[in-house]
Formats: structure tokens, C-alpha cells, sequence
């Protein structure tokens, strides 16, 4: 049995959660982090001495970062599903991975201030100078993408195949989507929102990001 140590509010949690649920595997899930702490006790130290959500248990096999977690069920338990979402194709593969990087190198910290400000500070403490220019900053990582997906059509991020390009994006699209972070000035991406809608298709993400950000 798979063992998944995080909350299920952190985007990072609910990025393996899906793909989990893409996968059709079997998991046991155990709240850690914020409220529910164990992320700093010596035995969840041990096994992420990060001390951060998620950690993945695969018996006797620790892995912690949420991307890598992600590549590892594809390949280890995926079968030809993990193959779909994780191509063995080098050139396929380096197009998946380079999504993953771009949004743990840029996407993410880029929106980060958006989503804290709005969704994790009350309205009556908020930096709405931070909040505008996380808006901006998060903006333009989207024009990319936008523009990517008007370029080729999609459906999805990679073309004619769902991909973990599209789980790990699409987490951080609900984000940008969500009446919870919605600011004056926001664009809103043509080519990005029909996207965006594809996914709301799918079972995993309304079972995991259809419930209000908190």
C-alpha cells in the first residue's frame, strides 16, 4: 500500500493526489502539515528532513518532492496509464519534465504572494501592492502557456495528450481561475480558460481542487 503524508489544502499534496486518482491507485493518506503538524517530529524528519508536505511511502521507499513523486508512481506502479501521463519517449519525456521545472522554477514562486495574500491573509491584513505585482508576475507566466495552447490547439499542454505537464499546471491554474484569488486587472487567457474547462472535466481534479482554496 501506498502511504501519502500531507493535508489535502496543499497544492503540492493534491498535485499527487490527482495523479493518484489518474492512475487508479490504491493509497493511504495522512494529514501533516499546518494544523495537523507531524512535519517536525523526529520520525517524519527522518523520512523528509525537509520537514514539508508531501512524503510518499512505497514500502521500504521514502521519496519526498511532489514532481518527483509524480514521475516515480507513473514509472514504478503506472503501467501503460504512466506511460499516457509520463511518455517513455526522450523527446516527449523532456517536454513533460520541462513544464514540471518551469513551474517549480518560475510558475510557482511568481503566484505565490497572489495566492497567500488573497487566500491565506485576512482581507484586513493584505498587501494589496504584493497581491498586484504577484498578479502581474503570475500573469506572464500564463501569457506563456496561453500562448502555447492557442499555438498548437491542445486540448492539453502537450497536444493531443494528458499529461503530468497538465496535473501540475492545472493545480496552479485553479489558483488563477478561483473566485477565492480573483483581483482587479486579472487577463483572462482565451486559449488557457478553455483549457482550464478541460480539466474541470476530469474526476481527479474535481475531486481534489473542486473544493474552496484554504
Amino acid at each position: 500500500m501506498l502511504t501519502v503524508w500531507g493535508r489535502k489544502n496543499s497544492i503540492n499534496v493534491i498535485k499527487v493526489l490527482w495523479g493518484l486518482a489518474e492512475l487508479g491507485l490504491p493509497y493511504e493518506r495522512i494529514d501533516a502539515g499546518m494544523a495537523f503538524g507531524r512535519v517536525n517530529d523526529p520520525d517524519y524528519r527522518a523520512m523528509n528532513p525537509n520537514g514539508r508536505v508531501p512524503t510518499l511511502v512505497d514500502g521500504a521507499y521514502v521519496l519526498w518532492e511532489s514532481n518527483s513523486i509524480l514521475r516515480y508512481l507513473c514509472m514504478r506502479h503506472g503501467g501503460e496509464k504512466g506511460l499516457a501521463l509520463y511518455p517513455a519517449d526522450p523527446a516527449a519525456r523532456a517536454s513533460v519534465d520541462r513544464w514540471l521545472d518551469w513551474q517549480l522554477s518560475t510558475l510557482g514562486p511568481a503566484e505565490r504572494n497572489l495566492f497567500w495574500g488573497m487566500v491565506r491573509t485576512p482581507p484586513e491584513k493584505r498587501d494589496m501592492a504584493q497581491v498586484a505585482a504577484a498578479m502581474k508576475a503570475a500573469a506572464e507566466c500564463w501569457a506563456i502557456l496561453d500562448a502555447r495552447l492557442a499555438r498548437h490547439g491542445g486540448p492539453y499542454v502537450e497536444g493531443a495528450a494528458f499529461t503530468l505537464a497538465d496535473i501540475v499546471l492545472g493545480a496552479y491554474a485553479r489558483r488563477w481561475f478561483g473566485e477565492e484569488v480573483r483581483v482587479e486587472g486579472m487577463p483572462d487567457f482565451p486559449a488557457l480558460h478553455a483549457w482550464y474547462g478541460r480539466l474541470g472535466a476530469r474526476e481527479g481534479f474535481r475531486t481534489w481542487l473542486g473544493p474552496r482554496l484554504t
